[in-house]
Formats: C-alpha cells, sequence, structure tokens
C-alpha cells in the first residue's frame, strides 16, 4: 500500500487540542464498530472483533509480548538517538514500554514457558518504523502516537481481559506506569502539538494518512495473540 493510494483524509476542525486532535479523529474512525464508539469499519479479521469473543492463547500472547517488545525497543531507540532534533522531545516522556515488558517476559520464563523470538509481524514493523524514521518524520510521529496512545486505551482493555481469560487475572508491568498516566499523555499530546506546529498543512495530512499503515502493522501484532 503506498501513500497515494490511501483514502483522503478528511480533516476536522482545529479544535482547542491541536494537531492531536485531527489524529485521534482520524484513528478513532479507523476502529471497528466492535472496538469502539465511533468505529466506522465493520470487523474482519478475529482481532478487530470485541476482546469478549477472542480465545487467546498462552503461546499467542507470548507472541505478541515478545513482537511488542522489539516494536517499544525500536521506537525507544530512534528517540534516544534522535537522528531528527524533533524526536529528541520524546525521550523520558513515562510512557517507555520497554523495560516494563522486560520483567513481564522474565516472569513468564520464571513460570516455565520458552519465550519465543520475534516473529515476522514484530520484525517487519521494526524494520519499518528504523527506515521510516530518517527519512520521514510526519509519518513516523503517527506511529509513534498511534503506538502509545493505543496501548494506553485499547491495550490496557484487552491486557485486562487477555489476564481474565489465561493469565488469573495477573497485571503485567506493561499494563503499569509511574505516575499519573492521564498526566503523562497529556505532557506527550502538548509535545506533539510542539513539534507539528512547524509543519505544513501538506505535512499534516501526509501524517494523518499514514494512520492506517500504522493500523494495519498494529494489528498484524495483536493478531499473534490468538494464534
Amino acid at each position: 500500500m503506498t501513500l497515494t493510494s490511501a483514502a483522503p483524509v478528511e480533516v476536522p476542525r482545529r479544535r482547542q487540542g491541536g494537531f492531536v486532535d485531527e489524529m485521534r479523529s482520524v484513528a478513532m474512525k479507523l476502529h471497528t464498530r466492535e472496538q469502539a464508539r465511533g468505529g466506522e469499519k465493520e470487523a474482519k479479521g478475529p482481532e478487530e472483533r470485541s476482546i469478549a469473543k477472542w480465545d487467546p492463547t498462552i503461546e499467542g500472547y507470548l507472541k505478541f509480548l515478545v513482537d511488542s517488545k522489539l516494536v517499544f525497543d525500536t521506537l525507544e531507540g530512534i528517540v534516544h538517538k534522535a537522528a531528527l532534533p524533533c524526536y529528541a522531545e520524546f525521550r523520558n516522556t513515562g510512557l517507555e514500554r520497554s523495560e516494563n515488558l522486560a520483567k513481564d517476559l522474565e516472569w513468564f520464563k520464571d513460570q516455565g514457558h520458552n519465550i519465543p523470538e520475534p516473529s515476522d509481524p514484530g520484525v517487519c514493523y521494526a524494520g519499518f518504523l528504523e527506515d521510516l524514521s530518517e527519512k520521514d518524520p510526519q509519518a513516523f510521529i503517527c506511529h509513534f502516537y498511534n503506538i502509545y496512545f493505543a496501548h494506553s486505551a485499547g491495550g490496557r482493555m484487552i491486557g485486562k481481559k487477555v489476564a481474565e481469560k489465561i493469565l488469573d487475572k495477573k497485571q503485567l508491568e506493561f499494563y503499569k506506569w509511574d505516575g499519573d498516566l492521564p498526566l503523562l499523555l497529556q505532557n506527550v499530546r502538548e509535545k506533539l502539538n510542539k513539534v507539528s506546529e512547524g509543519w505544513t498543512r501538506e505535512e499534516k495530512n501526509h501524517c494523518l494518512e499514514e494512520t492506517d499503515k500504522s493500523f494495519k502493522y498494529s494489528g498484524d501484532i495483536l493478531r499473534l495473540i490468538l494464534i
């Protein structure tokens, strides 16, 4: 899929929340009606259906966690390296997940589970993000926003439901944050708005158009839970 083949993005009116509101509006429309109020898509794959209908497995969940860790490792490495100065804005936001995921995988190992190697969905997404970060900052920021903010919302709900089904309700570190999560998110919203202030309207539209690709890559990883 290329950006030129993406459906035209309907840009909402600017509100007090700045460009992040536009990003959120586009992302919400790409949810299915079963996933979220305001979703406009029909569910196709099993991962797009209501979580209540999922039948997760430990093996699949471990694949999901391993691939997720690779993606977060990549994001946090890109931000730390900051090949482009704007990425440095997103260091040490409190939303980082890599260390928490490492603790979770160690816990599973202690329970006697074999930890798999990263699989194709995670490897492909990590490589894509590395490449994108060097040549297309607007598109990269779209992925950064959707990955972190989706995990803080729907991701937490998924973690809770999966834990109820296969982990005796254990809450993993992946779903815990140090500090007040709404405050951490608001801080990152402000940073995203600050970075995007210097973009042209064309660059903003380009960022929004990347949302579909972000959902595709993340959906491929999410689907691993049901393997």
